[in-house]
């Protein structure tokens, strides 16, 4: 039986393969989107892991989404960023 955060762990990891099938290549960037949970940044508490992780945009209410993670992980790959630096999305 798995446990919601293997759910959640499996979903990450598939849109990470996904990233790399659109061509993210920077194994930071591929970390980095491994590492945070993209789903605790959606205020649905019934948003499946599928729908978080997806590669769309997802509301965060008011009329605002968090960007599709395609978006965000070209973004920050092409600012080519050194160690120590740091990334806020708004």
């Amino acid at each position: 039986m798995w446990t919601e955060e293997q759910e959640w762990e499996t979903a990450r990891a598939a849109m990470v393969k996904t990233l790399i099938r659109y061509g993210i290549r920077d194994e930071r960037v591929l970390k980095a989107m491994t590492r945070v949970s993209r789903h605790r940044f959606i205020p649905s508490p019934s948003i499946s892991p599928e729908e978080a992780y997806g590669d769309h945009p997802c509301s965060i209410g008011y009329g605002q989404t968090i960007s599709q993670p395609y978006i965000v992980a070209h973004m920050i790959e092409q600012l080519e960023l050194e160690p120590g630096e740091r990334v806020l999305e708004v």
